[in-house]
């Protein structure tokens, strides 16, 4: 009689912990990218409409939501170039003037002023940095009437000084703080090490903390860029001549209360001015992600 083995079906093995977690990870990373990709878009979607609005004529821009475009309308760009007696250009070079100077009177100034906060030892050092972090919070309409009465007694309404000085005076207590924080986190040994051989502070600052510093000055250098270069109020309060008028002015030149707005040269002298803006982020990111997060580590 000869033994028979049965036919047992086997059972499918059991999916491993590990391969479902690839499997959720699969299909969980599409979606966060969908959802993020929604977001950047829905965020993109007024600068999108504004430059495809820039190649509209003036009796369809506002007629449509969408960014469908027929037939681009580059008369546009001629037309607000050649809006004012100047070129759009003129002010740009204003603007480039003025921010120029507001980013070098930032770097050397608050960093300078940081490394007397992080290195140097005097009296009140912590009341005098209490100080200037509560400046943040304070609004500049409280001291734009002081300012202002200042620089009209100084001569010097309707110039670029009262928007580049102050920059070299550190007035902007929020990038202090940032290159404070930075320079905290670089170890106190060089600085023993270099006084040990003869340094003093200024070639302490300038030969080894400033090339240290670099992305937290290019952090300051960017975000000056943009603030400057974007600023309206206070460029409104001390220039008057259209002649020293800034890109943001400029703009605002378009808009007329009386007659009618060429709203089609407006967008597209806007997609103009925002061009800088996004060569600067787009050039110092990698810089300012650097900046940002070595600063925050501490």
């Amino acid at each position: 009689m000869t033994d028979r083995t049965e036919a047992v079906p086997r059972s499918l093995p059991a999916p491993r912990p590990h391969a479902i977690r690839r499997v959720r990870r699969a299909v969980r990373v599409p979606l966060k990218h969908c959802l993020l990709a929604l977001c950047a878009l829905t965020m993109l979607y007024p600068v999108l409409w504004m430059a495809v609005s820039s190649l509209r004529p003036n009796s369809q821009i506002f007629r449509s939501a969408g960014l469908a475009l027929a037939h681009p309308h580059f008369e546009n760009y001629t037309n607000g170039w050649n809006a004012f007696s100047q070129p759009f250009s003129h002010y740009m070079i204003n603007s480039a003037i003025v921010v120029t100077g507001a980013i070098l009177g930032n770097l050397l100034a608050c960093s300078l002023a940081a490394y007397a906060f992080a290195r140097l030892e005097f009296k009140a050092k912590r009341v005098w940095f209490a100080i200037m972090l509560v400046t943040i919070m304070l609004p500049i309409h409280v001291i734009i009437v002081p300012q202002y009465v200042l620089y009209s007694e100084l001569g010097w309404v309707n110039t670029f000084l009262p928007l580049i000085v102050p920059k070299f005076l550190a007035t902007d207590a929020f990038f202090i703080f940032l290159m404070v924080q930075f320079i905290r986190g670089i170890p106190r040994e060089i600085d023993e090490a270099a006084r040990i051989d003869g340094a003093g502070h200024a070639r302490i600052f300038f030969s080894l903390i400033l090339p240290l510093m670099v992305p937290a000055l290019a952090t300051t250098a960017i975000f000056t860029f943009i603030w400057t270069w974007n600023d309206f109020y206070t460029q409104l309060i001390y220039l008057t001549d259209p002649d020293m008028y800034t890109t943001p002015l400029a703009l605002r030149t378009f808009v007329d209360q009386q007659t009618a707005t060429d709203w089609g040269s407006v967008f597209a002298m806007s997609v103009v001015s925002l061009v800088p803006v996004f060569l600067v982020f787009l050039a110092g990111q990698r810089f300012l992600l650097r900046g940002i997060a070595t600063t925050g580590g501490k």
